[in-house]
């Protein structure tokens, strides 16, 4: 079976999670959408028949048995129309904590058939772009004192230093765990100081209150001392302004690079988890944020981290442009 997701997966397998016929696979998968089982045959591809279980044809306890009997350095694989709640825990993080290699791909009956090829595109892993941006980038937003955002026909500037930034472009070997949530390709962080952010810039998506991602055409926000304002903004993005207010104002956390060609404007996916590794920028409002803790932000407080993705033209990293014409140039 020689097609692209079987191919794009077996890349993800081979130099990603480091698969290797001594370790044993377990996809657990279900069938409510057409995604999950054009994934699913996918890994047929790749792995052998005896690794599959529907879900439905199971139970939690006889799931969660057999991952009991697996070995730290075995892979798990959930291919989910939404996600599997086998227990109170977040299962990616208990499979973790067993020692297990975890691909996880979630919300799949969200996507549309018509962004099935644009999932499938995302899937590729090419290590000799990621990992060299991914690390690049990081390198330099560790060390910055400032950035500055263009878009057309406004400017942003983020005058802090920034929190150590984070990958997610596939490379495990200095992680305790192996594999996350695909498709990847992201580096993010946030100031130190969410108070020295001012200026403008283009928003042309985010995502609405069921946590889908709608495209718009791009309008202008203003951010003045890290709190962001959209007077231009349609009537569902205000809406979101105000649902963030009742809980604090409307700051700015998360500064997101996204690194995966796949994805982007004009090529969207409904799902969040998904769009966020867009080619280019994406921001968070509200205060909650599950890695960075801020004075007065406690990381287990705060109801709204709201993803908007920005009509980007150029990034510079104190005097150097990373991003110009579309991509990364680092």
């Amino acid at each position: 079976m020689n097609t692209p997701i079987a191919t794009h997966l077996h890349d993800i397998l081979t130099h990603a999670i480091q698969f290797s016929p001594e370790q044993t696979a377990f996809v657990l998968y279900d069938t409510e959408a057409p995604l999950t089982q054009i994934l699913a045959d996918g890994y047929r591809a790749n792995l052998p028949p005896e690794s599959f279980q529907d879900v439905a044809t199971t139970t939690p306890e006889e799931i969660l048995a057999r991952f009991n009997t697996m070995r730290p350095g075995d892979l798990v694989v959930l291919v989910q129309s939404t996600n599997f709640r086998l227990n109170e825990f977040r299962l990616r993080i208990e499979l973790f904590k067993l020692g297990l290699k975890t691909i996880e791909h979630v919300h799949l009956a969200r996507f549309a058939p018509s962004q099935f090829e644009t999932y499938i595109a995302s899937l590729a892993y090419d290590p000799a772009y990621y990992r060299p941006r991914g690390k690049a980038l990081k390198q330099r937003i560790d060390h910055c004192s400032r950035i500055t955002v263009d878009c057309p026909g406004t400017t942003l500037v983020y005058d802090s230093a920034f929190e150590p930034a984070k990958l997610n472009i596939g490379d495990y070997s200095d992680m305790k765990n192996v594999g996350g949530t695909y498709p990847i390709g992201e580096v993010f962080s946030e100031p130190l100081d969410l108070t020295k952010i001012n200026g403008e810039l283009r928003i042309f998506a985010f995502a609405g209150k069921d946590h889908l991602i709608q495209e718009h055409p791009p309008f202008t926000a203003i951010v003045q001392s890290g709190i962001l304002t959209a007077p231009e903004a349609p009537a569902v993005f205000q809406e979101i302004l105000e649902m963030i207010e009742e809980d604090s104002p409307v700051i700015m956390r998360e500064f997101g690079l996204g690194l995966n060609r796949a994805m982007g404007k004009g090529r969207l996916v409904n799902d969040l988890t998904a769009f966020e590794r867009m080619n280019g920028m994406h921001i968070s409002l509200g205060a909650k944020h599950s890695i960075y803790k801020k004075p007065g932000m406690p990381r287990d407080t705060g109801r709204y981290h709201v993803d908007v993705f920005i009509d980007l033209e150029r990034i510079t990293i104190d005097e150097e442009v990373v991003y110009e014409k579309g991509d990364f140039t680092v």
